[in-house]
């Protein structure tokens, strides 16, 4: 039997393909930036909490105009680059390691338009709860909180 230079290469690369680190699991998540949610809130992310793995992708999307997602440094991993969108822009974020992550609205984040992601466990939880959100940027994030799990 034969074996081809083009076999030998096909095999080769399979191999090599089989052998690279690569996270199958890996997913996009979606939270829309929107001007209202189906309950009647205002200025809010959907969804306002988010668990994801690392390695996951959080896009932020435009669902209304005017907004856009950053980090609150206060309430940032240590290590991690800030985000920071353009308004009306998509924003996508891919966490580098575990802990919870506050993105805000520059221009409703006191009308309360904060979002939390939790990316695998809570490491600096204690670090988010003893953050202070202003106006009612305060309320939602203390709601985001409670459903951080460990």
């Amino acid at each position: 039997m034969k074996v081809t230079h083009h076999v030998l290469m096909a095999a080769a690369i399979t191999l090599a393909a089989l052998a690279m680190p690569h996270d199958a699991s890996a997913t996009e998540h979606i939270i829309e930036m929107r001007n209202k949610d189906d309950a009647g809130n205002l200025m809010v992310f959907v969804p306002g909490f988010l668990k994801i793995e690392s390695g996951d992708t959080v896009k932020f999307v435009p669902t209304d105009k005017g907004h856009n997602a950053q980090s609150v440094p206060n309430a940032w991993p240590e290590g991690i680059p800030e985000v920071k969108g353009a308004f009306s822009k998509e924003v996508v974020f891919t966490p580098g390691k575990d802990g919870l992550y506050v993105i805000k609205c520059l221009p409703h984040y006191g009308m309360g338009m904060v979002a939390l992601v939790q990316v695998g466990k809570p490491v600096n939880l204690d670090a988010i709860k003893s953050f202070v959100a202003t106006g009612k940027a305060k309320q939602r994030l203390e709601a985001e909180v409670a459903k951080v799990t460990p």
